[in-house]
């Protein structure tokens, strides 16, 4: 499939970290590399599938995750009572702890921002009209990987499903760029599996398509996606309808 796409706001693989860790409810001072690795390993491999330009970093980091599970796995050796015992992942937790507050304050400073914008002062001639507060929208962040999870789960139902198709059809990202601008015409939202269920060419070409599609619409801003809490259903809509 001969089409990348460049994602400009960036999802590295510690936000691919933090995310596992938060999906699975461990503690990040005890992280459970095993799983955690072979989660990862998951989301590069769909990564890989869909050609993302940030796809090498992310395989820089499972190379390191392996590395860690393997030194877990080596008999450690004895080490005196008062000494403490050397832990592989604490380099590891150090990274994700540092990354994971400045990315809280950051986020803060962003919310902080976003929240100013949202006043308007008082008309300098004393206009009688009070100031006005515009609302915050209840739109939940979505990430890279909550749309990553979504896909992951219609792709292994697509894999249970018996296949009956021997000629596989070609399908473009643009053209699935058009389904889903044309899906969106005449509604404002959309269930993010409702979409892939519409898509006409059940296969796995098809649906690696269909998601490239999204995310470049996402890219362009021509869509939106929101989510009520993290891990629920994903909610795509046309900004452009009015309700």
């Amino acid at each position: 499939m001969a089409y990348r796409i460049k994602l400009q706001n960036f999802e590295g693989p510690l936000d691919l970290l933090l995310f596992l860790i938060k999906k699975n409810e461990v503690d990040i001072y005890d992280i459970p590399i095993a799983l955690i690795t072979r989660q990862y390993l998951e989301y590069v491999q769909i990564i890989q599938q869909l050609d993302l330009e940030i796809a090498s970093e992310f395989i820089i980091m499972a190379a390191t995750l392996i590395r860690i599970k393997v030194q877990m796995l080596l008999p450690r050796p004895e080490v005196e009572e008062e000494a403490e015992e050397f832990d592989p992942r604490q380099d590891l937790i150090e990274r994700l702890l540092e990354y994971k507050k400045y990315k809280e304050i950051a986020f803060d400073l962003s919310r902080r921002e976003t929240r100013q914008r949202l006043y308007f002062s008082r008309s300098l001639f004393g206009s009688p009209t009070e100031d006005l507060e515009v609302t915050e929208s209840n739109i939940g962040q979505v990430s890279l990987f909550d749309l990553l999870a979504a896909f992951q789960i219609t792709m292994r139902r697509l894999e249970n499903q018996p296949v009956h198709q021997i000629i596989t059809p070609n399908v473009t990202v643009e053209e699935q760029i058009q389904f889903i601008t044309a899906f969106l015409e005449n509604q404002d939202q959309v269930s993010f599996t409702e979409l892939l269920q519409h898509v006409h060419i059940r296969t796995r070409i098809a649906l690696l398509a269909t998601f490239l599609a999204l995310l470049e619409l996402l890219r362009r801003k021509v869509v939106l996606v929101k989510q009520s809490r993290p891990f629920l259903e994903i909610w795509i809509f046309n900004p452009h309808v009015k309700n």
